[in-house]
């Protein structure tokens, strides 16, 4: 069955989103189809808000209505660690744990000649500006995620940074809480005994 084109238009928006797929974006669109007009239009404004009331820290490349962000904006903060993840939900999971209270800085997402993403597309000039004018900074925390595109983003920040005598800290890898060794892959099994501290 073919249904009318303003359905299929929305199944075929929904299945722009990553990981939905036709069935899903079909359920999502007849769910909005049952939904009081009042809630589609204020979802409708939410995503409309969410696209054109944000925007990018001028700082630290983090999302914020604006043009400071509040963690930038925040002195109580450490402000002699910054670290760096590939996007703006990084630090919201990282914040939300309350174990680190320094800055972040936000790439925009690793380095990937196979995808045409070279250290021009990524927020690496505005760091070095930053560590160049802030002389707080005394360790570079990376936080990229632990994919081979993340590594090698990890190593090249490594090497434009330590020589400026700023330390370069990577965050551990390895074995989740809970899990068992036999069942890891060889790369969180290097990564936990390269990560590995004293008790």
């Amino acid at each position: 069955m073919k249904y009318p084109e303003p359905i299929t238009k929305l199944i075929d928006s929904y299945m722009m989103l990553p990981g939905i797929g036709r069935k899903t974006a079909t359920r999502m669109a007849f769910f909005t189809l049952s939904m009081d007009k009042s809630r589609v239009q204020e979802f409708a404004d939410n995503l409309v808000s969410a696209k054109t009331d944000l925007r990018y820290c001028k700082i630290c490349g983090n999302i914020t209505t604006d043009e400071i962000c509040s963690i930038c904006k925040d002195e109580g903060r450490d402000q002699s660690t910054i670290l760096v993840v590939e996007q703006p939900k990084d630090i919201m999971a990282l914040d939300d744990m309350n174990s680190y209270n320094g800055l972040y800085h936000v790439l925009g997402g690793v380095l990937s000649p196979v995808d045409g993403v070279g250290p021009e597309e990524l927020n690496i000039k505005l760091l070095l500006n930053r560590l160049r004018t802030n002389k707080a900074v005394k360790e570079l925390i990376i936080a990229t995620n632990a994919t081979p595109e993340g590594e090698a983003t990890a190593q090249y920040l490594a090497k434009l940074v330590k020589p400026a005598g700023i330390k370069v800290t990577r965050l551990a890898h390895g074995l989740a809480v809970g899990s068992d060794i036999e069942y890891a892959d060889e790369m969180t099994l290097k990564s936990a005994v390269q990560g590995r501290r004293e008790i």
